[in-house]
């Protein structure tokens, strides 16, 4: 196994609200290797970009209260760094792409600036330096012209061209880790197709240690060496991606892979859907949370929250059913 780059151990994230105190994030634990690609899945308010921006240190506290045991970035435990240390982290160190390039880009400020800045503070390139290495990268994420465009401002770029920005600006200081928060939900299916394979020949090209957030399990299927599947803020599944896909045996995993059309389905066939809703998480369930919405559910389920268990080497589920005989396992 290739050398851990980042562990988190037991991640709660809550916010405290008018309405009462919403568990974001219920004791999550996950590691990513050198080199490797984590995929991190699941609907949408399950808890997945929570966790990395619980990681980031970037929740605002209040109205948000993270505890975790600890957050290992190689040998540094990223809880215990003053606030100067970890800015010198994000950045330099770990990187993320933002959803919406559009409204993490600052529309006031020219691309060369917004690339060319991180480079100048943590550096310490001189305006000129900064300047060609910013042309390198534009022109590295497939933006033609690139010393022309760095004067141009975001609205003068394409959504797919915004976003190959971002990457640009994720990449200046050439960090082992990115992180990329459903970088194409913005974007058409054939520009998702062109980011996605410029995130993958990046990733090949420099090494680099990637965490991709995604409700679209087709994406994550050509993309990640592993996948995490979150449900209400547990990890519900855990396995490398061709275990999982071929073999999943948590019932929401399972779901989620029957709800996809397949090229080798039958015509006509019909797609699963999973009836119900996520829950509302002002309080933790008694029980599975996956229950209310569960076929296989069974008296346990609704008594006790199931842990994760290895059930074969690399893969884990927390669920007390055997799907495919349907007993208690």
């Amino acid at each position: 196994m290739a050398p851990k780059v980042l562990e988190v151990n037991n991640l709660k994230t809550r916010f405290h609200t008018n309405e009462g105190t919403v568990h974001a994030v219920n004791g999550v634990s996950f590691y990513i290797g050198e080199g490797e690609t984590l995929g991190i899945v699941g609907e949408s308010g399950c808890g997945k970009t929570v966790s990395v921006l619980s990681v980031m240190r970037l929740i605002p506290q209040p109205p948000g209260e993270v505890i975790v045991d600890s957050v290992m970035f190689y040998d540094r435990n990223l809880v215990e760094l003053k606030e100067e240390e970890m800015r010198e982290v994000r950045g330099s160190q770990i990187a993320m792409i933002f959803q919406d390039p559009m409204t993490s880009l600052n529309p006031v400020l020219t691309i060369g600036f917004q690339i060319m800045e991180p480079m100048r503070v943590h550096l310490g390139m001189s305006e000129e330096e900064a300047r060609e290495r910013a042309a390198e990268l534009l022109n590295l994420v497939g933006i033609s012209e690139a010393a022309n465009r760095l004067d141009d401002y975001p609205h003068q770029f394409s959504g797919g061209m915004r976003q190959r920005a971002m990457i640009a600006m994720a990449l200046s200081c050439n960090p082992p880790m990115l992180i990329a928060d459903e970088p194409t939900t913005a974007l058409d299916v054939t520009i998702q197709a062109q980011i996605v394979d410029l995130v993958k020949r990046l990733r090949d090209k420099l090494g680099m240690s990637l965490i991709w957030i995604t409700h679209d399990l087709g994406i994550i299927a050509g993309l990640a060496d592993r996948v995490m599947v979150m449900y209400a803020g547990f990890v519900v599944e855990e396995a490398d991606i061709r275990p999982l896909y071929e073999d999943p045996r948590h019932p929401y995993t399972y779901a989620l892979l029957q709800s996809l059309p397949r090229m080798d389905g039958s015509p006509g066939e019909d797609l699963m859907s999973i009836d119900g809703i996520p829950p509302e998480l002002y309080e933790l369930p008694k029980g599975c949370a996956f229950a209310p919405r569960c076929a296989y559910v069974k008296e346990k389920c609704w008594e006790e929250i199931p842990q994760l268990e290895e059930i074969a080497p690399g893969h884990r589920i927390a669920c007390f059913v055997d799907i495919k005989t349907g007993e208690l396992r």
